[in-house]
């Protein structure tokens, strides 16, 4: 059984971070105060997460509940739902911001005005608990309602920073995302249309019913493909992840790191629970949308690379590459299988931790070069703060799935999960194909930096790290280590926590 206080962290998550991004702005700003209150109130979520999923996984059992909301019966009624796939998930995407904020303490300061700092931290409080929400809840209302909470959270992020090219990426962001967001919604209007229900599991149990009688199977087919098509836009399924380079590109070092490591990862498990609760596996076997998933995985997975060997501006190749990698996890939910869909969520957790790890190292090196983010202006940059250097290679050598970093261990959970499908050999090959182009643009950026450029050397003098940073990045390379070195627990615990799901 689930204590009381384990019974309420769900809301009482989501509720605090709301609360804290109402009472910020009320803060004094002096010594940056409201974003070291964020960063604790961030923490504290963090903790509770980890208490829940304890009393989730204790004694060897996996257990799930549901948490009502209001007094209003279905299909009216909104619940949130927690279960240990749903807690693990909480846990690192806090951690995650955590460390993304802690890490970028410095940048932030020298990128977003006094005047819109605290405007950053109240965005960063709500994209938080839109995060939180999207992946407890119940039921597809309250999931728009906060997908579109994240929409304005995650665009103002990337306007936050002055400038022309911020301005027009966060518009263009925004275009893109509401778009996404329309489609959902036509998507939501059309299934309640349907079966007259908003809560997901009396959803599944309606479209159960419809698919016995073979009723209305072209507008099931019609709102899933809705969905899929919305909900890809906004986790930058190529083809529509033109915009996300443009907003990483221009936007400050935790912006890059919050979006491509905790935003794009929401709605994709938003995607896993619509997949999995709504419409079930055998529905989506039978509407053939798992083999369109799979398909989109394996191009995002090559034209993700393919555009990151372009570019010359290190933020926008880590850009490019994090769209090859929502490849993977497309990948593993095409696969439409529990240790496919269990691969993929690893793998959300795996590149939530490094991603952002990338990014921040990409910073800490651009200030040492003048903050030029063009390759060659790197040279050398790796003895000048080596904490940044070091982020970078084991990013690099986790995207690229080299043994004992974190990215072998996803990339070998979905071979293994692949091997059960019937077009395991084109999966194969993409894996092997995707992790030879990864190869192809960070080996490159590894070996600049550590080229030692005497003359650039001479007339650096870079401020030593922060603190913050050095903590950050501690911690960033130990997840990364942990997570390709002891990888199995967790696989199994994300495992149990998918067979509970449904």
């Amino acid at each position: 059984m689930i204590n009381l206080f384990a019974f309420n962290i769900p809301f009482a998550s989501i509720f605090l971070l709301m609360i804290t991004a109402i009472v910020t702005p009320l803060l004094p700003k002096r010594n940056r105060f409201n974003e070291k209150f964020s960063c604790c109130v961030i923490g504290l979520v963090a903790i509770l997460s980890a208490y829940l999923l304890y009393s989730l996984t204790n004694g060897g059992q996996s257990l799930a509940f549901n948490f009502s909301m209001g007094h209003f019966p279905a299909p009216w009624g909104n619940e949130l739902r927690a279960g240990p796939l749903e807690a693990i998930l909480a846990l690192f995407f806090c951690v995650a911001m955590l460390l993304s904020l802690t890490g970028n303490f410095s940048s932030t300061a020298e990128d977003i005005a006094p005047n819109r700092r605290q405007i950053f931290c109240v965005l960063v409080n709500l994209l938080m608990a839109s995060l939180l929400a999207l992946t407890y809840t119940n039921d597809l209302f309250t999931a728009y309602v906060f997908i579109e909470i994240n929409t304005i959270a995650a665009c103002a992020i990337v306007a936050v920073k002055e400038g022309a090219g911020t301005t027009r990426a966060a518009i263009r962001y925004l275009i893109m995302s509401l778009v996404g967001s329309g489609l959902v919604m036509i998507a939501i209007c059309l299934l309640y249309d349907l079966t007259g229900h908003l809560l997901m599991q009396n959803m599944h149990g309606a479209i159960q019913v419809l698919m016995v009688t073979n009723e209305y199977t072209m507008p099931l087919t019609v709102a899933l493909a809705l969905i899929t098509v919305g909900l890809g836009i906004k986790s930058a399924l190529y083809p529509f992840a033109s915009w996300l380079p443009d907003a990483h590109g221009t936007s400050t070092n935790a912006s890059s790191a919050i979006l491509s490591g905790l935003v794009l990862k929401g709605h994709i498990f938003t995607i896993i629970k619509i997949f999995y609760r709504v419409f079930g596996l055998d529905v989506i076997h039978y509407l053939r949308m798992d083999t369109a998933i799979f398909i989109f995985g394996l191009v995002a997975m090559i034209m993700g690379s393919v555009h990151a060997l372009r570019q010359k501006n290190i933020k926008r190749m880590i850009a490019w590459s994090s769209v090859a990698q929502v490849g993977y996890i497309f990948l593993g939910v095409g696969l439409n299988t529990v240790a496919g869909i269990a691969a993929a969520c690893l793998h959300i957790i795996i590149h939530a931790c490094v991603k952002p790890m990338l990014f921040s190292a990409a910073g800490g090196l651009s200030a040492v070069a003048g903050h030029k983010k063009n390759l060659h202006a790197l040279m050398g940059t790796f003895y000048i703060n080596r904490w940044a250097g070091l982020g970078l290679i084991a990013g690099a050598f986790s995207m690229m799935g080299i043994p004992a970093f974190a990215g072998f261990a996803s990339k070998l959970s979905l071979t293994m999960a692949s091997f059960d499908h019937p077009f395991i050999v084109w999966s194969l090959a993409a894996l092997a194909t995707s992790s030879v182009l990864n190869a192809l643009y960070y080996v490159p950026a590894v070996i600049v930096v550590l080229t030692k450029n005497k003359n650039a050397q001479n007339k650096i003098t870079a401020p030593e790290p922060t603190t913050l940073y050095k903590f950050s990045m501690f911690v960033f390379l130990s997840l990364n280590f942990y997570l390709g070195l002891f990888c199995m627990p967790l696989l199994r615990l994300i495992t149990r926590g998918v067979n509970v799901l449904q």
